[in-house]
């Protein structure tokens, strides 16, 4: 599929979405798709693991109003009901939701979302129960290895020791993603203190002032929702999940760091939504990073529904733990999103497999 995949988006998708074929399916279910948020006007876009996720207010409001015309978009409400046997699912029924809780999700997302009058689940960190600026700890990692100059390093504290080096932009990229998969397997407290030694030994100031001098909407858009910006949205009608305490690869963990990650999130959302918090994303969501012994904890912590970032679309299998999501990021067109909603790509994928 990877070898194929830009004549499917450049050629098929449209010619297929042109003849009306995807909008012609018989196939049944939910179409759930994710995104994580909507960029500024005039945003200069950074690295792909930062912003990469990311599409433009334009892309965004053409997707949504090419979902009401084409799809049946449902409520995060509907969902639980449908979740619970108390309603079925409208023909080519479609859920939005928006991962992470980056501020942009209020400035940006939202006026689109109530301009168009949808609604979104929106799944949070536990971060975002509290009244501090914030970064999620990857993304900020990220940014430090693209600050740094090039060369050798070697980090130790609190016995893990990393070490790498740091040459192009794709190089660097690769050793922010292991160190993203060692420091998920250590405690929220020992990956701060992690970072903060990390930012010494390569001299960069922990500060959102010093990356605002060379990122300057790093810290408008991308800090994490507070407090008080949750409950904001929470007002405009959009629904609430839990996208773990701190956002660490869960399966890079041992059992209780997990369980705390999952359970702990949810009590500190309710905590201040005041709403109960029924619905988890799994960090990453792809295969490898939702074994099932995280799903099975998700499940024991009393969840009604979980999702990945796999294989949505209609047509696709339901369980209520895994439900596989349509991933959105900046590269999508709109015939490509198309094809994933109506489940064909999805069954392409299975048939080549």
């Amino acid at each position: 599929m990877r070898f194929v995949s830009p004549l499917l988006k450049r050629v098929v998708y449209p010619s297929l979405a042109t003849a009306g074929y995807f909008r012609s399916t018989k196939r049944s279910g939910l179409a759930v798709i994710t995104y994580h948020g909507v960029l500024p006007p005039g945003y200069q876009r950074i690295d792909p693991g930062l912003d990469g996720s990311l599409v433009t207010a334009d892309t965004f409001r053409r997707q949504l109003r090419f979902l009401k015309s084409n799809y049946n978009v449902i409520s995060p409400e509907q969902l639980l009901s449908f979740c619970r046997n108390e309603w079925e699912l409208p023909p080519r029924a479609v859920l939005l939701t928006c991962d992470d809780g980056l501020r942009n999700n209020l400035t940006e997302m939202l006026p689109l979302l109530q301009e168009e009058g949808l609604r979104c689940l929106f799944l949070v960190t536990g971060a975002s129960a509290g009244d501090a600026t914030a970064m999620l700890w990857y993304q900020e990692l990220l940014l430090l290895l693209l600050l740094t100059p090039a060369g050798k390093f070697q980090l130790s504290e609190g016995g893990l020791e990393i070490a790498g080096f740091l040459g192009t932009r794709e190089s660097r990229r690769s050793v922010w993603w292991s160190m993203v998969k060692r420091l998920s397997g250590i405690d929220a407290e020992s990956r701060e203190r992690f970072l903060s030694s990390a930012h010494s030994f390569f001299a960069v100031p922990r500060s959102q002032e010093h990356y605002d001098k060379y990122y300057p909407q790093v810290g408008r858009y991308f800090s994490l929702l507070k407090a008080a910006e949750l409950k904001q949205l929470v007002a405009a009608g959009m629904s609430i999940g839990a996208h773990t305490l701190t956002h660490p690869i869960l399966s890079e963990q041992p059992a209780e760091l997990a369980w705390t990650e999952i359970v702990e999130s949810r009590a500190v959302l309710e905590s201040v939504t005041g709403q109960k918090v029924w619905a988890f994303a799994y960090p990453v969501g792809d295969s490898a990073s939702v074994p099932p012994r995280i799903i099975a904890m998700v499940k024991d912590a009393g969840f009604t529904v979980a999702f990945t970032n796999v294989a949505g679309g209609l047509g696709t299998a339901l369980p209520l733990h895994a439900l596989p999501r349509v991933h959105v990021n900046a590269d999508m067109n709109l015939s490509e999103l198309e094809a994933h909603v109506s489940g064909f790509y999805a069954e392409l994928h299975r048939a080549v497999s």
